[in-house]
């Protein structure tokens, strides 16, 4: 039978390939505005509709699918992921290749989740928070290597090429995760009304709304970083890829670090030092990256502290209800796309209303404003009901 480390990292494989489905739209506009004759808002809305999709579709598709063995629900979800892609290449018009953003959305809401419980199971208390981390590095890999490389050969091929070959990997690692992952028994069964009850726990709902917090941080920026890094940089054009590459590389390490941190102190310290972190950083970015050098070093910092805030959350709601963890990932990976999918509207608010500048130090406060459930989310089961001393987790 394989080791925890190989059926780990073939569900992160999975991960990469929805990933890539969800974030490949953001290196395809300029050849889908022009092959389909849209303007680029409208072209953005295939963005919007896989992130509402995906934060509707996780918790009812995963208490739906309750009941079904782990490694063939996980082989399904890509299978479906696949469809989509595969929709997407043929899709004639815009409404189509809109209902195929739809198709494949489920099939990432339903993988993710899943992945990741599953991944922790597979894995000893002490690896759990690593465990969990490998899966997010698939998502993490696809943002670093997936958009840049979509961008590359939508010129050559198409973006329904694109969209053909997102397709083939994802049926790729249908076929890993069929072939590599051992079966993995459905958690209880329990019905829909005692599944969502977990989410009840005001801890857990402190959690999420942190998750939706901090995403709708980090993506109002992130989303519009070419304003933001031409506004305080002077930088344009590849000079902008460059620096996306700093911030990937450093998404890919905070991934990590996030992990190995949650093993190693639990979650209180790692979620404390990130939100910090994460906050020092946006405020400081109009100041910092004045420069390319420091816009670099920013970016890098940034993409750091970012990405080491999912694992200990994760690792957090898995604590709190280790037989309702399922369900509570797949809250969670709701509540991760509804901060994405709000990102827009608020980034493009403030950028509309306080310029390029501004938008770093909306975010700032609003990773604060995360900070606040993130405590609230830390606390233990008594003191979440009356004045009882807090715990370390």
């Amino acid at each position: 039978m394989s080791t925890p480390a190989p059926r780990t990292a073939v569900l992160a494989l999975g991960a990469f390939a929805v990933g890539t489905s969800g974030y490949v739209i953001a290196g395809l506009l300029p050849a889908l505005t022009e092959d389909l004759a849209v303007s680029e808002p409208a072209a953005a809305q295939l963005v919007t509709a896989f992130a509402i999709a995906y934060a509707v579709g996780s918790p009812l598709f995963g208490a739906a699918t309750g009941r079904w063995e782990r490694r063939r629900l996980l082989v399904a979800a890509l299978a479906i992921a696949a469809l989509g892609n595969a929709l997407a290449a043929l899709a004639p018009n815009y409404a189509l290749l809109l209902l195929a953003r739809v198709v494949t959305a489920i099939g990432a809401a339903v993988f993710t989740p899943v992945a990741s419980a599953v991944a922790a199971e597979l894995n000893p208390p002490e690896r759990r928070g690593r465990a969990v981390a490998l899966v997010f590095g698939g998502l993490t890999f696809a943002m670093v290597a997936g958009v840049p490389l979509g961008n590359l050969l939508a010129d050559p091929i198409g973006y329904r090429g694109v969209f053909g070959l997102v397709a083939a990997f994802s049926l790729g690692a249908a076929v890993a995760v069929g072939l590599r992952l051992p079966s993995v028994a459905a958690p209880p069964a329990v019905g829909l009304a005692a599944r969502f009850a977990v989410a009840r726990d005001p801890r857990v709902l402190a959690v999420l709304c942190a998750t939706v917090l901090g995403c709708l941080a980090a993506f109002s920026v992130y989303t519009f970083i070419t304003p933001v890094l031409g506004a305080t940089a002077g930088v344009s054009g590849s000079a902008i890829s460059v620096l996306l590459l700093c911030y990937g590389v450093g998404a890919a390490l905070g991934n990590v670090v996030g992990g190995r941190a949650a093993d190693r102190w639990g979650t209180r310290r790692p979620l404390y030092v990130v939100v910090v972190a994460i906050t020092v950083t946006l405020a400081l970015l109009p100041v910092a990256a004045t420069t390319v050098a420091g816009a670099a070093t920013v970016q890098f910092l940034w993409g750091v502290a970012t990405w080491s805030f999912n694992p200990p959350v994760q690792h957090r709601l898995i604590t709190l209800s280790p037989a309702g963890a399922g369900l509570l990932l797949s809250l969670n990976a709701s509540a991760i796309y509804l901060g994405v999918g709000l990102s827009g509207v608020v980034g493009g608010l403030v950028l509309r209303l306080g310029g390029p500048a501004l938008l770093p130090e909306v975010a700032a406060l609003l990773t604060l404003a995360a900070g606040v459930f993130v405590a609230l989310g830390l606390r233990d089961r008594n003191s979440a009901r009356g004045p009882v001393a807090a715990q370390s987790v």
